[in-house]
């Protein structure tokens, strides 16, 4: 009997698919996959529609239409004083997941490593096993979520051909410091590594924290690639609109793989992505606010629930330690995720899908809640975590 390639055979369903699943099935308040469940500026949807209506509909060049390229190069200068040259740095992709995959297949070859925090976005390792690509793991610690200075110096050899650097990280809702990217940027100056910086939640930020593009820092310009979205930053997941910004070397290589992966992007969604990044400062203060309150919220009715909450600097996450809260008989973070959603009828992510096999024990006790949601949800949460204290009994 034909069987699947043996590249894909050990994947399994996502984790997201499979607490979505759960969560419809017990009709649980869904704070687990991060995605909004309100929808984007008017603004730019009208854009979209726009487009739709104004023959925007035929294939756009493979590298992206030039004035969404141009909109994405303004903003790199907007908010981090970088100049980009849209002919030549820039590429737009099918969302930030698309452009990893393009990026470590234009980037990599068989054979070679890539450094990878975990707990690690569940799509990057794939991403790599599907390439040749051997990861190289380094442990972010809780209760700050820091990396050992020593464990990632060792990581770094003649095979290390990229570092990931997800800031602000999913799941943890670490902001990496400058002093942080320094120290990576020294090293990979030393190796001759390419850093490759998954920046989707660059403008969700709370307590004053700063994003610092690594692209940014001395002798960093020539060799790392920035991956961005249109998704967290204006609430359109379903768009999968990303992009990658880098020297022209690396731009080649992301768009000779893209092109026989998707080929190109959307073009009315292109055409609206550009009314997006465009919008005033006031659109992005506001948006950071009004993601702090709502992180803010949730953090109290965590705390008031019984968890142990680590404070995120970003993101649309929260990771919590659950034990104590749940009855004696959940075991582990997957039990405690399916427990919540059966039990209490909330929904979480049990982030051991971001670690490797071996180093899953990490995760044993940890959940996270995503707050991208309409307040009326995260409410509707809260009044069912106010009866977790029973429940647990």
């Amino acid at each position: 009997m034909p069987q699947m390639a043996q590249r894909v055979a050990g994947f399994g369903t996502t984790i997201f698919s499979e607490i979505n699943g759960l969560a419809r099935q017990y009709n649980a308040v869904n704070l687990g996959q991060g995605a909004p469940d309100f929808d984007g500026p008017p603004e730019v949807i009208k854009a979209a529609v726009e487009a739709l209506n104004g023959g925007f509909n035929q294939y756009p060049p493979g590298a992206g239409i030039l004035k969404t390229r141009e909109a994405i190069a303004a903003h790199a200068k907007r908010f981090y004083g970088q100049e980009v040259d849209p002919n030549t740095e820039i590429a737009v992709l099918s969302g930030a997941t698309e452009t990893m995959f393009a990026t470590i297949l234009g980037l990599c070859d068989g054979g070679d490593e890539v450094i990878v925090f975990q707990p690690v976005y569940d799509s990057y390792v794939p991403n790599m096993v599907m390439a040749g690509v051997h990861p190289r793991y380094v442990t972010l610690r809780a209760p700050d979520w820091s990396f050992d200075p020593v464990e990632l110096t060792e990581a770094f050899n003649t095979h290390t051909k990229a570092i990931i650097i997800n800031t602000p990280h999913n799941p943890t809702g670490k902001v990496f410091t400058r002093e942080e990217l320094t120290y990576i940027a020294d090293l990979c100056q030393q190796w001759n590594v390419i850093a490759i910086t998954d920046e989707v939640y660059e403008h969700i930020l709370y307590d004053g924290a700063v994003h610092t593009r690594m692209a940014t820092l001395p002798g960093m310009e020539n060799r790392t690639l920035t991956i961005s979205s249109l998704g967290k930053t204006f609430s359109v997941t379903g768009w999968k609109v990303g992009w990658a910004i880098g020297a022209p070397e690396l731009i080649t290589g992301v768009n000779r793989s893209h092109q026989f992966i998707t080929f190109t992007v959307a073009s009315p969604l292109q055409a609206a992505a550009a009314n997006a990044l465009t919008l005033p400062d006031s659109y992005f203060t506001t948006l950071q606010a009004t993601y702090q309150a709502r992180r803010d919220y949730m953090i109290g009715a965590l705390r008031e629930a019984g968890f142990e909450v680590f404070t995120p600097q970003g993101s649309y996450f929260i990771m919590v330690d659950w034990l104590g809260v749940a009855p004696g008989t959940v075991e582990d973070d997957v039990q405690f995720a399916k427990w919540l959603i059966s039990e209490v009828g909330v929904a979480c992510i049990p982030p051991s899908a971001f670690y490797r096999e071996e180093d899953r024990y990490q995760a044993r006790t940890l959940a996270r809640f995503a707050v991208c949601k309409q307040d009326a949800t995260l409410q509707a949460a809260v009044e069912r975590l106010t009866k977790i204290g029973a429940k647990a009994k």
